[in-house]
């Protein structure tokens, strides 16, 4: 099952998940150092809508950006 919307592509993106120690310098510290970084997946929030297209009723899943903007008719 693929992670894509079927209406604007959108997919899943990488990126950080990011691991610090210490203390802030606005609290009185030395400041946050990084000890460690590990891949992270964001994945776009799709919904499986039924959707009019061209007539034809059908079940299609679609990022919620798609359905707020009116990009498709719900059946």
């Amino acid at each position: 099952m693929s992670k894509v919307c079927d209406i604007c592509g959108k997919g899943k993106l990488a990126g950080m998940s990011i691991k610090r120690r210490g203390m802030a310098k606005k609290d009185g510290g030395v400041g946050r150092k990084i000890t460690g970084r590990s891949i992270r997946r964001f994945s776009p929030n799709l919904q499986k809508v039924k959707v009019n297209m061209k007539g034809v009723i059908k079940t299609i899943k679609v990022c919620t950006s798609c359905i707020r903007s009116g990009k498709i008719v719900k059946a």
